[in-house]
């Protein structure tokens, strides 16, 4: 009996895993992922009521807020320095090709006018204003595709409970009030908001699965909808394991595919073919954290989206704007710092592959048509060695001059002599393939 009732569980959890079940992707949902691969870069909005607090978007989980004491918050929420318009330029200045939105957190506050939960900026706050349309516009005004961040877990709602890893100290909650099928359905609501009232959506971003990873998320349901709604838009759900039938690109927080330095990472046998997308911060937190000391440097973002670039994968890489509706001008210059830098060498990125070499803490390699990219983090040393290098090779350039630069074929790989004096925060060689 006890056997019996073992393999009964492992039927229950396989079932809670369960996507969209014989999913042949649409001709509109293929054309919109070889656009997704050829992007390369967007920019990650986390900003909402919690912004207010200035301590994180996870500020609610971690002081262990009462609900009543939460939901002030709203009342607090006034962004009136907010302006889409100059948001959209200066993401397109950046050189995103995307954006993806935080339409509703882990808080379950939702940033735009919801008709199924009250809960929303336009209802709750004196704002009135529906941010998400606003930003949509604007991005639209200025070609940059939408995507939304969406949260699967909820620590407000009652119908979400019981409590899964989080949330568990949140004063205020009900038990027995309980009911996954109420809570299930609330999300499909609101996702059929998010996509029928804002035009085209180009992709929803999950998080969340990790609270729950036992549940039955009924993502054949969920998933189906999306599909169904919009056939291009893109689905992604940041589990951290492999994807699941139904999911269209496959994310990697805080790491790159296949490597686990910060805990969050996706196991290497876990990485699959669909497009892939790496996103991670400008700063230590997610949202607007007015005591955040870890300030990325413009050379450690750069090598960021190379080495994402190199591994065949986007990177999604965040803001938190402040409560008053202002980007912090750190953000801002880092920003701006990638478009000045893309603006001279994004051929070296956009619309290119990765992944033939793995990237190291030396190098990183892209591939467009006959031209291999090679970009070399440290560009003062002597020589470089390209392990385990294949293909056959025409000439080497410096891609700033196309000067020619000597390289040597060993038993190792590739030793490449590399141009003196160099400036720069990194060094890129034009390889040309026969």
């Amino acid at each position: 009996m006890k056997k019996i009732f073992f393999f009964f569980l492992v039927l229950v959890c396989m079932s809670s895993v369960s996507a969209q079940q014989n999913y042949v992707p649409s001709s509109e949902n293929l054309k919109n992922r070889a656009w997704f691969e050829e992007s390369r870069f967007g920019v990650f909005i986390h900003w909402g009521v919690y912004s207010i607090l200035g301590d994180g978007e996870w500020v609610m989980n971690n002081q262990n807020f009462g609900l009543s004491e939460y939901r002030l918050l709203p009342d607090f929420f006034n962004p009136i320095a907010f302006d889409a318009t100059k948001w959209a330029k200066l993401f397109k200045d950046s050189g995103a090709k995307y954006i993806t939105f935080t339409s509703r957190h882990h808080d379950g506050f939702s940033m735009w006018d919801s008709q199924v939960s009250d809960y929303n900026i336009v209802k709750a706050t004196p704002f009135k204003r529906d941010i998400v349309k606003e930003l949509v516009e604007a991005c639209r005004e200025e070609g940059i595709k939408v995507m939304f961040y969406y949260s699967l877990l909820d620590w407000g709602r009652d119908d979400y409970l019981p409590a899964g890893k989080t949330g568990k100290g949140i004063i205020g909650r009900d038990s027995t009030q309980g009911n996954w099928d109420s809570y299930i359905q609330f999300m499909k609501d609101q996702l059929t908001e998010l996509l029928t009232n804002y035009g085209q959506i180009d992709g929803i971003w999950f998080d969340g699965h990790w609270d729950k990873p036992e549940a039955d998320w009924k993502y054949d349901e969920i998933y189906r909808l999306i599909h169904q709604l919009q056939p291009q838009c893109l689905i992604g759900n940041n589990h951290h394991i492999a994807t699941f039938e139904g999911e269209d690109f496959q994310m990697f927080e805080r790491d790159l595919p296949g490597q686990n330095t910060t805990g969050y990472g996706t196991s290497a046998d876990q990485v699959g073919n669909l497009p892939k997308e790496v996103c991670g911060t400008i700063a230590g937190s997610w949202g607007f954290d007015i005591k955040d000391r870890k300030q990325k440097s413009f050379k450690e973002v750069l090598t960021y989206l190379v080495k994402a670039a190199g591994y065949g994968s986007n990177l999604l890489l965040n803001i938190g704007p402040m409560p008053n509706g202002e980007i912090q001008d750190y953000q801002q210059d880092r920003l701006l710092d990638i478009g000045n830098w893309l603006s001279k060498y994004g051929e070296t990125i956009y619309g290119t592959e990765g992944g033939f070499v793995p990237p190291t803490d030396e190098y990183a390699l892209t591939k467009k048509a006959n031209k291999i990219y090679i970009h070399i983090f440290n560009p003062n040393q002597e020589k470089v060695l390209i392990k385990d290098f294949v293909p056959d090779i025409k000439k080497i350039s410096n891609y700033d001059d196309d000067k020619s630069v000597s390289y040597t074929r060993t038993s190792s790989g590739l030793e490449i002599l590399l141009p003196k004096s160099i400036d720069k925060d990194l060094l890129i060689l034009t390889l040309d393939v026969k």
